[in-house]
């Protein structure tokens, strides 16, 4: 079994050679992106689109950007992620349509064995993240491996998280709990008691 294949199945892995070349590659386009201009914003989407498996219309990243691999993430249509982004992207990252991301995320699809003699060589395993349709996740938000998050749902500042978060709440915390449900009033108040119509 190739090491792709023991990450496909959830079983622990060690880089390969071809791994550590893909890793250069996508450090190479990571580098040239960071550290262009601001006045070259065609280039930066260009280099989007090599990073990455695939990317939507109207996709906005802010440098600096950290990935492991690029062509693991799938990014959708109309998402913005501010400065300091990091993908563990070791395996598939699938971003929807409509997504906000703050400043300082970190999205990780891989973890090591909490054991030690599991992991000599620096063992690890791998598993999907998903982020669906017009999530908005806040700044320092850590996501980890294996985690889905529903669809419209916001994720607090400093949130870890750890478990699934389902479609339509307010989740916040370390680990990230759901808060609330977002419901009509959220359609009148856009900040605390802050009317949209005032």
């Amino acid at each position: 079994m190739t090491m792709e294949e023991r990450m496909e199945k959830g079983f622990l892995w060690t880089d390969t050679g071809a791994y550590i070349e893909e890793q250069t590659r996508a450090k190479a386009l990571m580098y040239e992106f960071n550290m262009l201009h601001p006045s070259k914003r065609e280039k930066r989407i260009e280099l989007l689109h090599e990073i990455f498996a695939s990317v939507g219309e109207n996709v906005w990243m802010e440098p600096p950007l950290t990935v492991a691999r690029g062509k693991t993430v799938t990014i959708g249509n109309n998402c913005y992620f501010n400065a300091n982004l990091i993908l563990v992207d070791d395996y598939k990252i699938t971003i929807g349509n409509g997504v906000l991301v703050a400043p300082n995320v970190t999205i990780a699809t891989t973890g090591h064995p909490v054991h030690p003699a599991l992991r000599p060589n620096g063992e690890m395993y791998s598993f999907p993240v998903v982020i669906e349709d017009n999530v908005w996740i806040g700044c320092n938000v850590a996501i980890m491996p294996g985690v889905t998050i529903g669809e419209n749902s916001v994720v607090g500042a400093g949130s870890v998280v750890t478990k699934d978060v389902p479609p339509n709440v307010v989740a916040v915390g370390n680990p990230c709990r759901v808060l609330r449900p977002i419901t009509d009033r959220d359609l009148e108040y856009y900040y605390k008691n802050r009317k949209v119509n005032p």
